[in-house]
């Protein structure tokens, strides 16, 4: 089995209201969702959300990579007897990555897109791939169910004690609040979501690199009684480095996000003491094999991780998150799958959104478990491009190569 073609499409996808955190606004998020097609005719399908804040990439660079003869001409023809075939393709491109994980998304997309086309084929679920990475064995366990956070943007103080309260009686136990935004009272808003939960749920915050160093050591100060279980990316990537001086002196566990992309960036964080915790994220860490790989990496240097999302991931990536939160052991916290509550139209089927309780099942079909609406998909495209491979050579004796 070969891969015969690939297509890589443009997708605006629309959000059922506006998103905004100290980072970004978004009403839309653009995303690049890749179609690889095999030899018999089966074809999986693979999403990256290209963020410049996060790895630096567009939706432009994106395709301007795809063109390279290194990146799709890497695949194009290339064989996949078997699972093990099939990760080491994957890990075997090089696109030149230029610091922060730049092409990331783009490798994501790629990813997948293989990954789920060649376990539809073999009839088994994308998660046995994890099988055939040798790096993370140690933390490979099943599990068949998931609890999902719910991840509070800047909401109203009138929503924020509804949906609290809603939250509360539905189940929810993890609870992540952005903060950072201008003209939010972020102490009052902490104070508003603690009170409708009371003690029993987990409350932690994420700055999106709103604060200075100096600005984080009081805002810790300012939230000591609230109860928070960590802080989430609360300083610029330029500043980083001022972290090491603040970390032992702050009230709670700091965890990187936009800072820790790649195994360098997290070999560095751990050499200079910068956190105590990092957000893994599929599309930012270059797909399923090198998120799995990251997480491998921190827990053999003692440092914790959570599994987060991209705000506007359609199923593609909800399907990819929830097969490696059900398959990785040690995961701190769980995010994402929040596809009903978030896309104004599914791209997928079936809806695999958590439950309001924030619970979720592994997923046991063949490949991600979801399949592409393709009227959906045509709705959303603002551009595609396609590539197909060159047809194999006979030789005398009939065998194709």
């Amino acid at each position: 089995m070969r891969i015969e073609s690939f297509a890589a499409y443009h997708l605006r996808v629309p959000l059922r209201m506006t998103i905004k955190h100290a980072s970004h606004t978004r009403r839309e998020n653009d995303a690049v969702v890749i179609a690889c097609t095999m030899s018999d005719g089966t074809v999986g399908w693979g999403e990256g959300l290209p963020r410049p804040y996060v790895t630096g990439e567009t939706i432009e660079s994106v395709f301007e990579m795809l063109e390279s003869p290194n990146v799709i001409g890497h695949f194009l023809g290339q064989c996949c007897a078997d699972l093990a075939a099939a990760v080491s393709l994957c890990r075997s491109v090089n696109l030149g990555l230029q610091g922060r994980g730049f092409g990331n998304s783009l490798r994501c997309a790629l990813e997948l897109s293989i990954l789920d086309a060649v376990t539809r084929s073999m009839k088994v679920p994308i998660s046995a791939v994890f099988d055939a990475i040798p790096e993370i064995q140690s933390l490979r366990r099943m599990t068949k169910t998931v609890q999902y956070s719910l991840v509070f943007t800047d909401l109203p103080v009138r929503k924020l004690i509804f949906y609290s309260l809603w939250a509360r009686l539905a189940g929810i136990r993890f609870v992540k609040l952005k903060v950072g935004v201008a003209g939010n009272n972020d102490l009052a808003r902490l104070k508003t979501v603690r009170r409708a939960f009371g003690s029993n749920v987990d409350l932690r915050v994420d700055a999106n690199e709103a604060w200075t160093p100096e600005e984080l050591t009081q805002r810790l100060e300012d939230f000591r009684d609230v109860g928070i279980s960590s802080v989430e990316q609360p300083v610029p990537h330029v500043r980083l480095a001022e972290l090491a001086g603040l970390r032992g002196k702050a009230a709670v566990p700091i965890m990187l996000d936009e800072s820790v992309c790649t195994r360098d960036d997290l070999d560095l964080a751990v050499r200079e003491g910068y956190c105590d915790l990092i957000n893994l994220r599929i599309s930012k860490c270059g797909g399923l094999i090198s998120t799995a790989l990251l997480a491998a990496a921190a827990h053999d240097q003692r440092i914790g991780y959570q599994l987060g999302c991209q705000v506007g991931e359609t199923g593609i990536l909800s399907a990819a998150g929830r097969h490696l939160a059900t398959s990785l052991d040690h995961i701190r916290y769980f995010e994402g799958s929040y596809d009903r509550y978030i896309l104004k139209h599914p791209l997928t089927t079936p809806d695999i959104t958590c439950a309001w309780s924030g619970r979720a099942p592994m997923l046991t079909s063949p490949g991600l478990g979801v399949d592409i609406d393709t009227h959906a998909l045509r709705q959303m495209t603002v551009s595609e491009r396609h590539w197909h491979a060159e047809p194999p050579s006979v030789l005398a004796g009939g065998r194709q190569v």
